[in-house]
């Protein structure tokens, strides 16, 4: 059974922007306080909800997806943050019961994780 992504290791050297990997990490997680152009507003992510712990998951087209919290059943907040502009960000805030709600990069309020990720990923340039 694959380890839970909150239960893997996390990396005890910091990252450039660069060097964030294209696809989800299977053996260990990259906090955000371990990104070196980490904006605040990320880094204090999960404060609201009671969760300390920002972890980036991968990129979506140009954006680099963060999770504060788990996947599911739970309490979460998503934040996308474009790679080449760090001040475009987008977050996504996901209930216990499965429901959610965030602005997408489409400007859409999408209810539903995937049709937000979806918006992610067909966003070509910043605004």
């Amino acid at each position: 059974m694959p380890t839970p992504a909150e239960a893997r290791p996390a990396i005890t050297h910091d990252l450039h922007t660069v060097d964030l990997p294209e696809l989800p990490q299977r053996d260990f997680l990259i906090p955000a306080t371990r990104w070196l152009e980490a904006p605040e507003e990320l880094r204090a992510l999960g404060a609201d909800i009671g969760i300390g712990l920002v972890a980036y998951k991968r990129r979506i087209g140009r954006f680099l997806l963060w999770r504060a919290g788990p996947a599911r059943r739970a309490d979460a907040r998503y934040m996308a943050v474009a790679a080449d502009d760090l001040g475009e960000r987008y977050e996504f805030r996901l209930f216990p019961d499965g429901s959610g709600t965030g602005l997408g990069a489409d400007g859409v309020t999408h209810v539903r994780l995937r049709p937000w990720k979806e918006s992610l990923r067909d966003a070509l340039s910043s605004r």
